[in-house]
């Protein structure tokens, strides 16, 4: 049986084990091993997995992903989300549908904090849940629009996922971090648009609320001013060249604790709370990486990711069609797959084949403009019925609302990122005109 063969076959029982609910790192690592064993020996997997787990995860640049989380974890205890909806609530709360544009706002600048979909979704939906439904918002449109919002923290700077897309394809983060802002605008926007027609056709799912006088709205302001201030210092001082991102996160951590302890309320428990969840949240992330690790390894010793990408680039196809159907294959699996999984099974074998192609740009802007389209693409798939993560996060937190109605509900933001995935493909500077401007 040929490499290739061998390759194949990994990859379907993966897909396998992934459909019975076998937990992915699991799935990964142990296919992936068993492949590595076919391929080279069992001595030789004993010899790479004595060492690598070590290499990979004492690298400096892996100390980012624990940071951000511990800092995600010390914004949700410290009310930063309950300010965030807020501010937001006091501004364009007054809107027919405004409640809803006002969480998605909320998720937005968490997002900018968490960098976690899940932790964005679930810790806003505590405190805009309630609002809206008190003021009469459907089931619907109130849980859509969380879990919607909540995918912006995926890509969102600072974004762990994108932090692991930038380590797989060795890409520089803080470009990353650029590079997703302008699509990230794009999102907000699109969503506040498909509110705004969703209330136009149902408007009695979004009723309009009183409108806040200004000296409300400033004071609304007034509770957010370390939010932005932690904002402006991390993602500031990484894109001006003060500290490198792995600092920049250190900064962010301490900042956060501080505001935590002296304005949020953070107690000693709360913090012990913060650090186990971490430390779980990092494990899980890390067992994921480290099974797509031997997984991808074995893949890469059977030379199927460089053999697909030399038919790509030697075959009469359109680059655009390849793009297309990686985009359609990543709608599919995004419906039974979380992101980051989704992200380590399938960047070391797709990246590889789009970098053989020819787009009409540099390399390290396709590489950028390959990783938007990818995180756009995985947010869709956490909105997506019958599994989309974020959808069943809302459900276990409205239990009032039935899950018919939430996969409802999210369909206006499903076809708002339609429309968002078809201008980023067609626009492919939107994912790095921010980059050119910051770095020229």
């Amino acid at each position: 049986m040929d490499a290739f063969t061998i390759a194949v076959l990994m990859t379907l029982a993966l897909l396998l084990a992934i459909f019975a609910r076998a937990p992915i790192a699991f799935a990964m690592g142990a296919v992936g091993a068993a492949g590595y064993m076919v391929l080279a020996s069992p001595g030789a997997l004993v010899a790479y997995m004595s060492t690598s787990w070590v290499d990979k995860f004492m690298s400096y640049e892996f100390a980012i992903v624990p940071l951000f989380i511990l800092m995600g974890h010390l914004a949700t205890r410290t009310g930063i989300s309950a300010a965030l909806f807020g501010a937001s609530n006091a501004w364009i709360g007054h809107y027919r549908g405004g409640l809803a544009m006002a969480s998605v706002a909320g998720c937005a600048m968490f997002g900018a904090i968490s960098g976690s979909s899940l932790a964005t979704a679930s810790t806003m939906a505590r405190v805009a849940l309630p609002e809206m439904r008190k003021h009469g918002y459907s089931g619907a449109l109130s849980a859509g629009s969380l879990a919607a919002g909540g995918t912006l923290g995926i890509l969102i700077p600072p974004s762990v996922v994108l932090i692991i897309y930038a380590l797989l394809t060795e890409q520089n983060i803080v470009k990353l971090f650029l590079a997703a802002t302008l699509p990230g605008i794009l999102a907000v926007v699109g969503f506040f648009i498909a509110i705004a027609i969703y209330v136009r056709l149902f408007p009695e799912e979004g009723p309009t609320g009183d409108k806040a006088d200004l000296a409300t709205r400033l004071r609304s302001l007034g509770g957010i001013w370390h939010i932005v201030l932690i904002f402006v210092v991390v993602l500031g001082g990484i894109y001006g060249g003060f500290f490198t991102p792995a600092e920049g996160a250190s900064v962010g951590v301490v900042m956060t604790l501080v505001m935590g302890v002296t304005i949020g309320g953070l107690t000693f428990r709360g913090l012990i709370d913060c650090l186990i969840d971490t430390a779980a949240s990092s494990a899980m992330i890390f067992a994921i990486v480290f099974g797509a690790d031997v997984f991808n390894v074995a893949l890469a010793l059977s030379r199927m990711p460089a053999e697909v990408a030399q038919y790509f680039a030697m075959a009469d196809i359109a680059p655009m069609v390849v793009l297309i159907g990686m985009i359609v294959f990543y709608l599919i699996m995004g419906c039974v797959m979380d992101s980051l999984s989704m992200i380590l099974l399938t960047v070391p074998v797709f990246f590889p084949t789009i970098m053989a192609l020819d787009f009409g740009m540099m390399p390290e802007q396709q590489a950028m403009w390959f990783g938007i389209i990818t995180l756009v693409v995985v947010e869709m798939g956490m909105i997506t019925p019958p599994v989309g993560m974020n959808l069943f996060v809302i459900s276990t937190m409205a239990r009032d609302i039935a899950t018919r109605e939430i996969f409802r509900g999210a369909v206006p933001f499903i076809c708002a990122e339609f429309i968002r995935i078809t201008i980023l493909v067609a626009f492919p500077w939107l994912s790095y005109w921010l980059v050119q401007v910051v770095t020229s």
